[in-house]
This record gives C-alpha cells, sequence and structure tokens, in this order.
C-alpha cells in the first residue's frame, strides 16, 4: 500500500535518529537548558536575523498555535483566520475553548489579504456597537497555506501595515515551513519572518523530525515570562533535549532547506505529470501538496492500492483529494504512486 495521506507518517530522518542515539547515557539539564537546545536557538536566531529571539521547542503545532494565541492575545480578542485556516476546521475548537474566538474571513486560495483584513477591521471599528464584541487582535496565517500556496514578501509586508494600523498582531503557524522555503516561487526568508511578525514557528514533525516545533518570538519584551506561560499551558518538557537535539540538527548546515527541497522537487514531479494527463487540480500549489479532483469510481479503485486524504466534494461525482510528499519521498515512490493514473 503506496501513502501520501500526509507528511508526518514517517519516523524521523537518520540525521535526527543518530543525533537522538547520542544522547544515550548522558544527562542534560531539564526544561530546554540543556547544550543541544542552547545550540539549536543559536542557530535559528543566526538563521532568522533576530539575535534577540525567545525560542521554545514544543511538542506539537495545536499546542503551539494554542500558545501564541495564550501569549499575543488580551481576554476579550480573538484571532482572524482565513475560512481555511486549520485553527479554524482541524484543531477540534481548542482555540474557542481557551476563551478566545476565530474570526474567520473568506480565503482565496487558502490565503487571507490584507485588503479583506482591512476592511473586516474598519466595519469593526465603525460599528458603534463595536465594545459588545469580541475585538480583533491577532491575525493567523499558514506558511505554506492549508492548500499548499505561499505569502509572498509583498503579502506578509501588507498585512503587517493592516496589523500596525490596527493594533493587531501577526503570526504564522509554520508546520510546513521547510517546504515553502524550499519552493521556486518562494521570496519569504526566515530573517522576513522574524522582521514582520510578533511570533511564528519552525515545523518539525512534518518536516523530518520525530516530534517538536520551534516557536520563535523576535521580540521578547512583547511576551513577558514566556517561560512561565509555556510551563502554565503543560508545553514545558522535563527532558527538554529531546526537542533542542533534534532542532540542533536540522538547523546544522541547513538540513532543514534540504529536506523540504526534496519533498518539494518530487511533488514538482507528481503536478506535472498528473497535469500531462489531464487531471483536473483546483489549485496549483508550489509546495508538498497536490491537489486533484477523481471521479468517485476512480478514487475507488484508487483506495485499494494508495493512501491519499479526502479533503473535500467536488460535485456529485467527483472529490477533490490531497496527494502529500514528505522528505523521505523517493523517486521510486513516486514512479509508483503515477503508475497508478
Amino acid at each position: 500500500m503506496l501513502d501520501f495521506s500526509s507528511d508526518y507518517t514517517r519516523s524521523a530522518h537518520p540525521a535526527l535518529l543518530e543525533a537522538i542515539a547520542q544522547t544515550a547515557g548522558r544527562q542534560y539539564l531539564p526544561y530546554g537548558a540543556d547544550v543541544c537546545s542552547e545550540r539549536a536557538r543559536a542557530r535559528i536566531r543566526d538563521l532568522c536575523d533576530a539575535p534577540n529571539a525567545e525560542i521554545h521547542f514544543l511538542t506539537g503545532g495545536t499546542q503551539t498555535n494554542l500558545l501564541a494565541t495564550a501569549v499575543l492575545l488580551r481576554s476579550f480578542e480573538g484571532v482572524i483566520a482565513a475560512d481555511t485556516g486549520h485553527v479554524a476546521l482541524h484543531e477540534a475548537g481548542a482555540i474557542e475553548h481557551t476563551g478566545h474566538k476565530v474570526l474567520t474571513l473568506p480565503h482565496e486560495n487558502g490565503k487571507l489579504t490584507a485588503a479583506a483584513v482591512s476592511q473586516y477591521c474598519e466595519n469593526f471599528y465603525n460599528d458603534e456597537n463595536h465594545d459588545h464584541m469580541v475585538f480583533p487582535g491577532m491575525i493567523y496565517l499558514s506558511q505554506p497555506t492549508e492548500y499548499g500556496t505561499l505569502y509572498s514578501l509583498s503579502d506578509l509586508q501588507a498585512l503587517r501595515r493592516v496589523c500596525d494600523q490596527y493594533k493587531l498582531r501577526l503570526y504564522v503557524d509554520g508546520a510546513r515551513l521547510a517546504y515553502a522555503l524550499a519552493a521556486d516561487e518562494n521570496d519569504v526568508s526566515p530573517a522576513d519572518l522574524a522582521a514582520l511578525c510578533d511570533a511564528f514557528y519552525f515545523g518539525g514533525t512534518k518536516c523530518g523530525a520525530f516530534c517538536g516545533e520551534a516557536f520563535v518570538v523576535p521580540d521578547p519584551t512583547k511576551t513577558p515570562q514566556l517561560f512561565t506561560v509555556v510551563k502554565q499551558h503543560g508545553a514545558l518538557l522535563a527532558k527538554g533535549f529531546l526537542a533542542g537535539v533534534q532542532f540542533d540538527r536540522l538547523m546544522e548546515d541547513r538540513l532543514y532547506l534540504s529536506v523540504g527541497r526534496s519533498a518539494v522537487q518530487q511533488a514538482n514531479r507528481i503536478r506535472s505529470c498528473l497535469q500531462e494527463k489531464g487531471y483536473l487540480q483546483p489549485v496549483v500549489a508550489p509546495t508538498n501538496q497536490i491537489f486533484v479532483s477523481l471521479e468517485n469510481d476512480k478514487l475507488a479503485s484508487l483506495k485499494e492500492k494508495l493512501r491519499v486524504s479526502f479533503w473535500e466534494p467536488d460535485g456529485d461525482s467527483r472529490t477533490v483529494v490531497r496527494i502529500a510528499t514528505d522528505w523521505a519521498t523517493t523517486g521510486a515512490d513516486v514512479d509508483a504512486l503515477l503508475a497508478l493514473f
């Protein structure tokens, strides 16, 4: 059974397995104060050109998004997200469970536009009853989006201007950031994210690690006592070196960028071949996710040999599915996949 259902179904990159194995029998300071975590932080600060950034290594994306809302939002504020955003659809109401509301706006190929956010905020403050409402306090983006599309540098700069105008915080979910950074169309660097965002994270779980996300706050004066808030939310690992050693190795020699590049190259092969064969791709993204509309009969036959992710219905007789490559997808894997189409 071929499995292209997601990019977090594998173990970990061999280089990370080796790095973890080297910790056997050793003792490390707890709670992320270990030498591996400190070295990983130094590498990330260097990559982001953010020498003062505060960085915490967490275990998963939903946990990281919850922490971001906790430290960036006040009690009466909500988070603006695309209606397809992960916090809006696939986190089981985790944000709302904390008492914050997700304020959804229509997307354009998975993306929020500065114009739409600006119009929302203008309408909100023009409403004479807005003091009775949930205030917009933060913009949530993911890079890449749930559709595998990318925010350009000019997109992010425009959204930053809206944030500055309406006193919003800007947060970027980077669960698949390695694949965004590796895309040919990408013009956003980690340093750009650090310059424009109030917080963001480097995803590890979907990018070669066993688990772990590197949560980055470029200006820690905006998030006082962040360490304590991490602890308060059950996100502080006693054996913090487990995540730290993985990010130390991912950031060494820019391995994080190379694992993303391999996945994108294989995804490009799949996209190109499906296009040549005449398959409908509702969204053509430049990262590691491929979306294809299939006749339901075709999908039923594929499921006997191939795992893909259901995405959405496409009329009565068709279904859009997602094919995802990852850091370990090989040319032989892709050949076997394409032979089924």
